[in-house]
C-alpha cells in the first residue's frame, strides 16, 4: 500500500514531519489515522519509525488527541523508545492518568536519563509512596539529585532547575577549561555559560560562551569572567525568577541554596513555560475556573467551577434584595425595570477593565508608591469621563424612546455615579486583596461585579424614586 507518508529506509523523513501538521497548524487527520492504524495493529517498529521525526512537544499534542486507552497503549507499545519528556508537554490530568496506569518500575525506567527538571516535573505528580518507589529504582547519584530538587517548595526555582551545569575554578586558563570540556563525557546537553566557583561551590563569576570562545587559550578564567552576578535562590518563587529573566534579558541563571552554594541552573526554555503557566493561571482565576484543563473529566470540571458559581449565586441574591427594596418604585414606572440592567452592566464591564489592568500590574510588580497613586487617580478620572460620555448617550436614547427628558436625566446621573464607582472598585479591590496576601486574580471579578450591580441598581432606582416622588 502506497502513501504520501511512506519514506525509504535511511531517507530523510521530512515528508512525514511536514505532513504532521495541516494548513491550520493542527495535527493532520490523515497523519493521525495512519498512526492509529499502526497502534491498533500493534506494529511497534512501524509506529516508532513513523513518530521518530516528531519533537517531544508534538508527541505531547498527539497524546492529547488520543483516547485514554490509546495513550496507554502507545506508551506500552513503544516501550524503551517512548520519550518520557513528552509527558511534560501534556495537560496535568493526562499526565496523572498515565502515571497512575503505568507500573512504577516502568516510570523509573522512563525518567532515568531525562534532564533533572523534566524528571522532577513528572515525579512531583506522584503520590509520596509511588514517588519513593520510583526514586529507589534509580541510580544513587540521580536519586539524590532528584530528591534534593523535590525537597524544595512547589512552584519554586529549585523545582524548575536543572542540576547539570558546568563549574570551573577561577585559576584555570581558557585552554584548561576547553580541554576539560572535550574530555568530560557527562556534560549538560545544552548550556549557555560556565560558572566559576570556589572550593565550596560558591559562585565567583560567570563566563558566557561567546566570551569564552573568543578568548586566548592562555587567558586566566578570573580575568575574563563576569563578576556582576544575577543569581536566584532555590526557595524563590518561580514567577519571581521569571521576572529576573525578563528584567535582565537572561538566557541562563545559576540557582543557589541557602548557604550560597550553586545547586543548579534555570534556562530560558524553563522560564517561557513558567510565564505561560502563570498567565494561563491568572486568566482562569479571573474567570473563576481554577486549575482546569480542556482534558479534564466532566465531573472534575463541575467540581472546580461550583465553588465560584456558589459565590456568584450569593452575590446575585444580595443584588436581588436591593432590587426588591424598590419594588414599589418599579411598579409605578415599568420603564425602570427595562432600563436598570443597562446601568449595572456598563458598570460591571468598566470595573472589569480597570480590574484587569490592576491585576496585571500587581502580577508584574509594577505598582510602587508613585505609580500606585497615579493609577488610582487616572482610573477615577477615566471612570468620570466614561460616565459623562455614556450618560449623554444613554440619556438621549432614553429621552427619545420614552419621550421623557426627566427619565433621561435620571439614568444619566446613575450612569456617572456607577462608572466612577466601577473605576474605583476595579483598582481598590485587587489592591485590598493583595494587601491581605490573597490572590487578587481569584476573587476580584466577583466583588467588582457585585459592587457595580448593587451601586448601579441602587443609584438608578434611588434617584428615580426621589426625582419622581415614587417613595
Amino acid at each position: 500500500m502506497s502513501s504520501e507518508f511512506e519514506t525509504e529506509p535511511g531517507r530523510d523523513a521530512g515528508l512525514e514531519i511536514n505532513a504532521f501538521r495541516d494548513s491550520e497548524d493542527r495535527i493532520s487527520p490523515i497523519w493521525l489515522e495512519r498512526m492509529r492504524s499502526y497502534l491498533h495493529g500493534h506494529e511497534a517498529d512501524e509506529l516508532a519509525r513513523f513518530m521518530e521525526p516528531l519533537h517531544t512537544s508534538d508527541v505531547g499534542d498527539v497524546l492529547e488527541r488520543l483516547e485514554s486507552d490509546e495513550r496507554l497503549a502507545l506508551v506500552r507499545l513503544l516501550g524503551d523508545r517512548f520519550d518520557y519528556s513528552a509527558l511534560t508537554e501534556v495537560d496535568e490530568s493526562i499526565r496523572v492518568e498515565l502515571m497512575e496506569a503505568l507500573p512504577n518500575a516502568e516510570i523509573a525506567r522512563g525518567v532515568s536519563g531525562l534532564d533533572s527538571d523534566d524528571a522532577v516535573f513528572i515525579l512531583e505528580d506522584l503520590e509520596d509512596e509511588d514517588r519513593n518507589e520510583v526514586l529507589s529504582a534509580l541510580p544513587a547519584f540521580e536519586r539524590l539529585s532528584l530528591k534534593r530538587s523535590l525537597d524544595f517548595p512547589e512552584d519554586s526555582a529549585g523545582r524548575r532547575m536543572q542540576t547539570d551545569f558546568i563549574a570551573i575554578p577561577p585559576f584555570w586558563t581558557v585552554g584548561q577549561a576547553i580541554d576539560y570540556l572535550r574530555a568530560e563525557k557527562d556534560l549538560p546537553d545544552e548550556f549557555y555559560q560556565l560558572y566559576v566557583v570556589d572550593a565550596a561551590y560558591k559562585v565567583l563569576g560567570t563566563l558566557p560562551l561567546d566570551r569564552f570562545l573568543r578568548a586566548q587559550r592562555s587567558a586566566k578564567i578570573d580575568s575574563i569572567m563576569n563578576t556582576t552576578l544575577v543569581l536566584v535562590e532555590a526557595n524563590e518563587d518561580q514567577e519571581e525568577a521569571a521576572r529576573d529573566f525578563e528584567r535582565y534579558d537572561l538566557v541562563e541563571v545559576g540557582v543557589v541554596d541557602e548557604s550560597g552554594r550553586l545547586v543548579g541552573v534555570l534556562t530560558i526554555d524553563d522560564m517561557v513555560d513558567v510565564i505561560t503557566e502563570e498567565a494561563d493561571e491568572d486568566i482562569k482565576l479571573l474567570a473563576g475556573v481554577g486549575d482546569e484543563d480542556v482534558s479534564d473529566r466532566t465531573i472534575d470540571t463541575v467540581r472546580s467551577r461550583v465553588p465560584w458559581l456558589v459565590v456568584n449565586l450569593v452575590a446575585a441574591v444580595l443584588v436581588s434584595y436591593v432590587i426588591g427594596f424598590f419594588n414599589a418604585t418599579i411598579e409605578q414606572m415599568v420603564a425602570l425595570a427595562v432600563l436598570m440592567p443597562i446601568v449595572a452592566s456598563m458598570g460591571g464591564n468598566a470595573g472589569s477593565q480597570t480590574m484587569t489592568v490592576t491585576v496585571r500590574a500587581l502580577a508584574m510588580r509594577e505598582l510602587d508608591g508613585q505609580r500606585l497613586k497615579r493609577l488610582i487617580r487616572r482610573e477615577m478620572i477615566v471612570g468620570l469621563l466614561h460616565g459623562i460620555i455614556f450618560a449623554i448617550l444613554i440619556g438621549i436614547v432614553t429621552w427619545v424612546r420614552y419621550a421623557s427628558i426627566e427619565l433621561g436625566a435620571v439614568i444619566a446621573m446613575a450612569m456617572i455615579t456607577n462608572m466612577i464607582v466601577a473605576g474605583t472598585a476595579g483598582i481598590l479591590i485587587p489592591l485590598g486583596l493583595d494587601r491581605v496576601k490573597a490572590d487578587p486574580a481569584i476573587a476580584s471579578a466577583v466583588f467588582v461585579t457585585t459592587i457595580t450591580d448593587i451601586v448601579g441598581f441602587f443609584a438608578f432606582l434611588g434617584i428615580a424614586g426621589l426625582w419622581f416622588g415614587l417613595f
